[in-house]
């Protein structure tokens, strides 16, 4: 029988980056098999764990509160189950401090699954919530009543078969006890000193436009990206964004890193370089896409896929946005870091 604990820290933004190593070795004291969720969660597979412990799952969850309290003046939330999805939906629903339990039975399952709203599932965003409503599908009871091949016709056949399946319990993932999630960044140096905000633009445009290439091209997506812009003074400042959700589409990557771009609030600066960086790199095979009114995004990804076709049989720099047609080639560096 499988056991599942997802753990929720309540991690201060500024010394976050900080704690995480520490809480990761204080996690794998208690099983080998664990995996961080930056940035501010982890799950647990304790099931070869709770004969060594003397304890079940929530006794090795309360253990785990007590510590990383005592230890890092972390509080936490917790929740156990027999699958990651449920364990984090319980967490998510957990109070600071205490364990949420959903238990291994089908009935203990649908009693806890059924209420929720449909919202809650994973891969379920506002989009695809709507649609549901305005056809009466509120709750995962709803959903998990309606037959197989309606929620195809309604959300397409790959996303109505996963709703389907998680709306049932249905979670056949496992815990990947795994290095922390790796990011990967592009970085633009000007020749001179730039103080226009549309040439800035411009050059996140040709960074998004790379580095969605390469996460294609690796079979990965992004949960968030970050921007950093240097100033002739040899300063730089940070700014980032999560994606609404994680993607390796160059068009949603661009909007996040204008989001970030433009909170810096930046008024004729003497701009050095910019650097994008992508976070929370996880496998594609993860990725969601919710759906959405605006048939303006299904042409600009109908039209990068056969950029990419046209990359893949002629090499870099066959097909780009129009903006960037007057760019010289060879302007761009990119670097790799674990992160």
């Amino acid at each position: 029988m499988t056991d599942i604990i997802h753990i929720r820290f309540e991690l201060p933004a500024a010394e976050a980056e900080d704690l995480v190593p520490g809480l990761r070795l204080l996690l794998e004291d208690f099983t080998p098999r664990v995996q961080f969720l930056l940035p501010d969660s982890a799950r647990l597979d304790v099931t070869g764990a709770r004969r060594f412990w003397g304890r079940d799952a929530r006794g090795v969850a309360q253990v785990i509160q007590l510590r990383t309290a005592a230890l890092y003046g972390v509080r936490s939330a917790a929740g156990t189950a027999s699958s990651p999805m449920l364990a984090a939906m319980a967490a998510a629903l957990a109070p600071v401090g205490q364990v949420l339990i959903v238990g291994h039975g089908p009935d203990e399952i649908r009693a806890f699954l059924h209420p929720r709203p449909v919202r809650e599932l994973p891969g379920v965003g506002a989009a695809t919530a709507g649609t549901l409503a305005r056809f009466g599908l509120y709750s995962v009871g709803d959903v998990a009543a309606v037959p197989l091949h309606t929620l195809q016709r309604l959300l397409g056949a790959r996303a109505g078969r996963a709703l389907y399946e998680r709306a049932s319990g249905l979670d056949v993932s496992a815990v990947e006890a795994a290095a922390p999630a790796r990011s990967i960044n592009a970085q633009h140096r000007f020749v001179y000193d730039e103080l226009d905000a549309v040439q800035h633009r411009r050059v996140l445009l040709a960074l998004a436009v790379e580095l969605g290439a390469r996460l294609r091209a690796a079979g990965q997506i992004a949960e968030g990206v970050s921007v950093t812009v240097s100033y002739v003074d040899r300063s730089a400042t940070t700014r980032s964004r999560t994606l609404p959700e994680a993607t390796h589409h160059t068009v949603f990557l661009g909007r996040g890193a204008y989001a970030a771009y433009e909170t810096l609030g930046l008024q004729r600066a003497r701009v050095r370089g910019i650097t994008l960086r992508a976070d929370g790199l996880r496998a594609a095979d993860w990725a969601t896409r919710q759906l959405a009114l605006d048939a303006q995004d299904d042409k600009q990804l109908l039209i990068e896929a056969v950029a990419d076709c046209a990359r893949a049989r002629f090499g870099e720099g066959v097909l780009y946005p129009a903006a960037l047609a007057s760019a010289p080639a060879g302007r761009y560096r990119s670097a790799d870091r674990i992160g």
